[in-house]
């Protein structure tokens, strides 16, 4: 409700909101509560106003490199605290950075025609990431999905959104996500600090997480979300 002093008001407030929780979906999808969307007013949504639209916010937080933004829970979007990010890392690539996992024969080759696309300290907008991966027409299909498992894997986050330019310079058309490798936001140390424990242990403290957060939710729904 407008009057109920929990309700997130403002992209500040749901910073902070994240690096209380660590980690928090965009939408409802896991335990009733645990989402961005019920912590803010449904009639705010889909406003264009920066001030009080959750939408235009999730724009704003990951151009702040305040947390981590991309599609992480249940191929669905959500925040990372960067507290909570090297836990994750650790235990959705099972301790694997990306070149190791595909020498283990482990990556599809799909992933690989992207990660090659951006090597440290890169960003690309989406079209010109498949573009130069070779996903455009009549090329590799499953762009959206390869993308899509990269950020479930951690290798990959929405870093910001744009507009596409005219040639006078000028933006135009709906934003367009901006998509970098975790480690060149936030670096290799921040990112893998997790990796000496075993990625089980790193997967039993989330699970302890969501447990403190969402008592009694229903275990399936939970080992879902987390991944």
């Amino acid at each position: 409700r407008r009057d109920d002093p929990r309700r997130v008001r403002s992209p500040e407030e749901l910073i902070d909101l994240v690096d209380r929780l660590g980690f928090l979906p965009l939408f409802q999808s896991g335990p009733p509560g645990f989402s961005v969307e019920e912590h803010t007013l449904a009639e705010d949504w889909w406003t264009g106003d920066e001030r009080r639209d959750p939408w235009e916010w999730r724009e704003i937080l990951a151009r702040s490199g305040a947390v981590a933004y991309g599609k992480f829970f249940d191929k669905k979007a959500g925040f990372l605290s960067l507290r909570w990010l090297p836990v994750f890392a650790n235990f959705r690539r099972d301790g694997y950075d990306f070149d190791a996992l595909w020498e283990d024969g482990k990556a599809h080759y799909r992933a690989k025609k992207l990660m090659d696309c951006l090597p440290a300290g890169t960003r690309r907008l989406s079209f010109e990431l498949r573009d130069m991966a070779g996903f455009g027409r009549g090329g590799e299909p499953n762009f959206e999905g390869t993308v899509t498992a990269l950020q479930m894997q951690t290798y990959l986050v929405m870093a910001d959104f744009r507009r596409r330019e005219n040639r006078r310079g000028e933006p135009y058309g709906w934003p367009i996500a901006v998509y970098a490798a975790p480690e060149t936001l936030w670096g290799y140390e921040a990112v893998t600090a997790c990796y000496a424990e075993p990625p089980a242990a790193s997967y039993r403290r989330a699970l302890a997480r969501m447990e403190e957060l969402c008592p009694g939710a229903d275990p399936r729904t939970v080992k879902k979300l987390l991944g």
